[in-house]
C-alpha cells in the first residue's frame, strides 16, 4: 500500500511517524513548506505538483488547512485514490455532504482522523457506557485546553475562514465524543472570551449540549494555556456512577460505580474497608499508553482498506461532530440557543 502524504506541518508529521509502523510504504510528500525534510527522514520523493504525488500513491492523507479538504479529496477520489483527512472534515455541511458523496461514487474509502476516539483512556470509558455500566447518562463534562497555535509563516488556525477557529477545529473532538456516549444533539448554546472580545490574546469557550435522551454536556475548550501545556479530561455522571479521567493522571480512569445486586448481597455490612468492590465496579489496568493514538488510528484505517472492514469513525459521524461545531460558532455570533 502507497501513501502519499499532503502537508508537512505538525499532523504531516505525526501521521508519518504513524504510518510507518502499519505495513504501508510512505512514497512521497507533497508540501508547500518543509516536504523535503519529511520526505527525506521516510526516503520518500517529495512531489512539487498534488495531481503527480496522486499518479504514485493507493492512499492520500490530507494534513492541511480546513478549507482545502473539499477540492484535494475530490481530486483524489476521481483519481481512485483512497482519502484520509484530518478534522474537521471540512467547513460547511454542504461541502462535507458533498467529499462523502464523491468518494462514494468513486468507490473510493473516506477516513476522517478523530483520533480521540483511539485514545484509550476515552475509548475506555465509551466501553463502559455502552454497556450500561453507569446507567442513565446525566451530564458529561468535557475539557480540551490548549495554547492558541502559533506559526511562524501562515498561521492558519487563526484565520476562521480557512480553520473555522478553535471551536470548530479543536472543540470538534470532544462533540464528536460525546455524541459517541450519548447520542443525537437536539440544543447547542456556547458563550467564549474571544466573542465578547475579538482582540483578546486567546480564547476560551463553554458549549452546552443538549442531547434527545435528555442528558447534557458541557464541554470546555481553550486557546489560553501557555505554550506547551495542552490538558484534556472527562468527568462523565450517570445514574449509577461516575467515570472520571485527566491528562494530569497516571491512572486509565477512575471509575466509582454503584454495586450490583450480587456484590450489595455478599456485603450487608456495606463496609468499603471489607468489601472494596463496592467502590470499583469494574478493574482496568493502570499502565502508561501502549501505543500512540495516532498509530492505533492509522493501523485502522490500513486494515480497513485492507480487508473492507468498517472503520470505527464513519464520514457521517464527522459531518454529525462539524454539524454540532457550526451550531456552537452560530451561537456565539448570535448569542442565542441552536436548535438541531
Amino acid at each position: 500500500m502507497r501513501v502519499g502524504i499532503v502537508g508537512a506541518g505538525t499532523m504531516g508529521v505525526m501521521h508519518a511517524a504513524a504510518w510507518a509502523q502499519t505495513g504501508a510504504k510512505l512514497v512521497g510528500v507533497y508540501s508547500l513548506r518543509d516536504g523535503p525534510e519529511l520526505a527525506h527522514r521516510y526516503s520518500a520523493k517529495v512531489f512539487e505538483r498534488y495531481d503527480e504525488l496522486l499518479k504514485a500513491v493507493d492512499v492520500v492523507d490530507l494534513c492541511v488547512p480546513t478549507n482545502l479538504h473539499p477540492a484535494m479529496t475530490a481530486q483524489a477520489a476521481e483519481a481512485g485514490k483512497h482519502v484520509v483527512c484530518e478534522k474537521p472534515p471540512a467547513l460547511t455541511m454542504a461541502e462535507g455532504e458533498a467529499m462523502i458523496a464523491t468518494c462514494e461514487r468513486a468507490g473510493v474509502r473516506l477516513f476522517i482522523a478523530m483520533v480521540v476516539r483511539f485514545f484509550p483512556q476515552y475509548r475506555a470509558a465509551q466501553q463502559l457506557v455502552a454497556a450500561g455500566q453507569l446507567g442513565a447518562l446525566g451530564v458529561l463534562r468535557l475539557r480540551r485546553a490548549a495554547y492558541q497555535p502559533r506559526k511562524e509563516v501562515d498561521n492558519w488556525f487563526l484565520d476562521e475562514a480557512r480553520s473555522g477557529g478553535m471551536v470548530v477545529d479543536m472543540m470538534i473532538h470532544d462533540f464528536d465524543y460525546a455524541r459517541w456516549l450519548a447520542g443525537p444533539v437536539i440544543r447547542v448554546y456556547a458563550q467564549s472570551a474571544r466573542a465578547l472580545a475579538p482582540d483578546s490574546s486567546g480564547d476560551y469557550a463553554l458549549v452546552t449540549l443538549r442531547f434527545a435522551s435528555g442528558a447534557m454536556a458541557i464541554v470546555e475548550g481553550a486557546w489560553a494555556n501557555p505554550p506547551g501545556v495542552f490538558r484534556t479530561g472527562f468527568d462523565l455522571a450517570g445514574s449509577e456512577g461516575l467515570i472520571e479521567w485527566s491528562s494530569d493522571d497516571t491512572a486509565t480512569i477512575r471509575t466509582f460505580l454503584q454495586p450490583s445486586a450480587a456484590q450489595a448481597a455478599a456485603c450487608p455490612e456495606r463496609s468499603e474497608a471489607a468489601c472494596p468492590e463496592r467502590s470499583e465496579g469494574a478493574g482496568l489496568p493502570l499502565a502508561p499508553l501502549p501505543e500512540d493514538p495516532y498509530t492505533s488510528q492509522l493501523k485502522h484505517v490500513y486494515r480497513a482498506i485492507k480487508t473492507g472492514e468498517p472503520f470505527a469513525v464513519t464520514p457521517q459521524d464527522s459531518l454529525e461532530a462539524l454539524r454540532i461545531a457550526l451550531a456552537a460558532r452560530e451561537s456565539l455570533q448570535t448569542g442565542l440557543v441552536v436548535t438541531l
